[in-house]
């Protein structure tokens, strides 16, 4: 079953780490997969260039099945796979629509994230606008006081979407565990921070944690003033 799917991935990479702790959650470990390198340009081989002409990453294959974004992989995976290990998705309406609410406002909080790293890491200093990155850095805060506010309204053991760990967390923790790594200062948002710190410890994100962030600590604060 699980020899049939084949992911090629970035260490680090929030779209690419949802794939890996949704195929640890529906216990399909034993996939095909291949480590790519962003710094050499690896997404770019012939090879993932095949399966996906963007040439970015994630790209994933399922026998004949092509998928390249992250939240398609992912539902795919729990509609396929629904009887086995976590169920992602609630079978109730009501619930189904409070985990498809909080899956897709993560990529709101991902654009945020995305517009401060990048502008920092790619514009030279001597060609950025104090405005601009002001601006990014307020959008990126209110965002966050958002998702905080989200938790103060939930028990201090709950996920995002309830006492269940559900696809919203799948979404959610890879782009929040980035955020800290790039510098976010934890001590503005205790209710996200204890999340990350509970969640940070179930197995499937322990087993698909990225290497990389292993083997190096951060680096980089670009975050450290939000």
């Amino acid at each position: 079953m699980a020899e049939d799917l084949f992911l090629y991935w970035g260490s680090g990479s929030p779209p690419c780490w949802r794939i890996m702790i949704a195929l640890e959650e529906k216990k399909l470990q034993g996939y095909k997969e291949k480590l790519l390198s962003f710094e050499k340009m690896e997404h770019k081989l012939e090879e993932v260039m095949a399966i996906n002409p963007r040439g970015q990453l994630p790209s994933f294959r399922h026998g004949d099945i092509i998928l390249n974004e992250s939240f398609g992989v992912c539902l795919y995976l729990e509609n396929q796979f629904k009887s086995q290990g976590t169920q992602l998705i609630p079978d109730s309406g009501a619930e189904q629509a409070f985990v498809y609410q909080r899956m897709f406002e993560v990529l709101t909080l991902q654009e945020k994230v995305v517009a401060i790293v990048y502008y920092l890491m790619r514009v030279p200093e001597n060609e950025r606008h104090d405005s601009t990155l002001e601006r990014n850095k307020k959008a990126l805060n209110a965002e966050l006081k958002l998702w905080e506010g989200y938790f103060e309204k939930l028990p201090t053991d709950s996920h995002i979407a309830g006492k269940s760990f559900t696809m919203a967390d799948v979404m959610l923790f890879p782009q929040l565990a980035c955020a800290i790594r790039f510098g976010l200062s934890v001590d503005k948002y205790p209710k996200l921070f204890n999340y990350y710190t509970r969640v940070k410890e179930r197995p499937s994100i322990q087993a698909s944690w990225p290497p990389h962030w292993k083997e190096n600590p951060p680096t980089i604060d670009v975050l450290k003033d939000v």
